[in-house]
């Protein structure tokens, strides 16, 4: 079998009509997850007006006055923003962090109320209502229908598994859901020097729910390693969905047949992929795929990544269903909060609070 026989299956990234009968959505779902990992999903159920007032509403935030932005800057809540280059995604391979800047914005959790007392919990940062009038409220109703959507997968990643369609939803009560709008410089990337939008990486929770602009840039490894380890940094092009990036994998046997593949925006769609706690959750049926961000065209790039994580201490252990005998455990058990607290340590030189499942915040008096 050739190598691109091999990874054939991989390449795609399909796109699925959650308007379907609930069984059928979930036989695509599960396709997509143990093939590419990522897919695309249409009529989703989130007003086309309401993405693009909130792509504007991101737009003005991230044109405010530095000196703005570093008021709301990431705090130990992992809220907040996170300048230039401040997150380092793939450390072993990049001369420098992210050529990104963002915010991170979570689940309200007032600062008097006794969940604020764990990691990654509390209230979030807004821009000054007198600067920005309409972004708070833009923004939260975003996050609400996303939040819907989020639910709507998970019933079908369930389906999908052949669990019952309610099976994840006491693990998602109080979730850490966090809303990450993105905006990339124009600097085009250079893997061989260590440049890039965002370093090879994995995401950290249960799914990822994304928006872009209409300028590429996003690419996924396909073939070996393409759940963990790393991949090589040969320079790539962005040509267009499911289809390789121009000099992607040219290494020959170094590449093991990997390719890097672009995920071209289609307009009207969110592109979906799933998370490492989902893959260990499964036992590695379910693919949380290497992914990253190459700037070819010298543009700026605007994108929100919606990521859908469990309650903090949510048990992450291999399912039932995804294991026996013959199949033992491939992951040990651990719990959401935790994962995500190594995972935030590990890329983040802004974040600074605990990083201990059960240390609680120091409360501001």
């Amino acid at each position: 079998m050739t190598c691109s026989k091999a990874h054939a299956n991989q390449q795609a990234v399909p796109v699925i009509d959650l308007g379907l009968p609930e069984e059928e959505a979930a036989t695509q779902i599960r396709e997509a997850c143990t093939g590419s990992g990522f897919f695309y999903v249409t009529n989703h159920g989130v007003s086309q007006s309401l993405v693009d007032d909130t792509f504007e509403q991101q737009r003005e935030l991230f044109h405010l006055p530095m000196a703005e932005k570093m008021a709301m800057l990431q705090n130990e809540n992992n809220r907040g923003y996170t300048p230039f280059r401040e997150e380092t995604l793939d450390p072993v391979h990049q001369a420098h962090g992210d050529t990104k800047e963002g915010f991170y914005f979570g689940r309200e959790v007032a600062a008097d109320s006794p969940e604020s007392k764990k990691p990654l919990h509390g209230p979030n940062q807004w821009p000054d209502p007198q600067l920005m009038p309409r972004y708070r409220e833009v923004t939260w109703q975003y996050y609400e229908a996303l939040y819907g959507l989020g639910l709507r997968l998970l019933r079908l990643l369930a389906l999908s598994l052949g669990l019952p369609e309610a099976y994840f939803a006491p693990m998602f009560d109080r979730p850490m859901v966090t809303l990450r709008p993105l905006h990339y410089s124009g600097e085009v990337s250079d893997p061989g020097a260590g440049v890039f939008g965002a370093g090879a990486h994995t995401d950290y929770g249960m799914l990822t729910i994304l928006a872009t602009d209409d300028t590429p840039g996003l690419q996924i490894w396909t073939g070996p390693d393409s759940t963990s380890g790393t991949a090589p940094n040969s320079s790539n092009g962005a040509i267009g969905a499911g289809r390789e990036g121009s000099g992607a994998g040219d290494d020959g046997t170094a590449a093991a047949c990997g390719r890097w593949w672009d995920v071209e925006p289609i307009p009207g769609t969110f592109i979906i992929n799933l998370g490492d706690m989902l893959e260990r959750w499964t036992n590695g049926r379910y693919r949380s795929t290497l992914h990253r961000v190459i700037n070819t065209t010298g543009r700026e790039r605007y994108s929100i990544a919606f990521f859908f994580e469990p309650n903090f201490e949510a048990e992450v252990e291999v399912l039932p269903v995804c294991c026996g005998p013959d199949e033992p455990p491939r992951y040990p058990p651990t719990t959401a909060g935790q994962h995500l607290l190594d995972k935030y340590a590990a890329t983040h030189a802004g974040y600074h609070g605990p990083v201990k499942q059960g240390h609680e915040k120091q409360q501001q008096q």
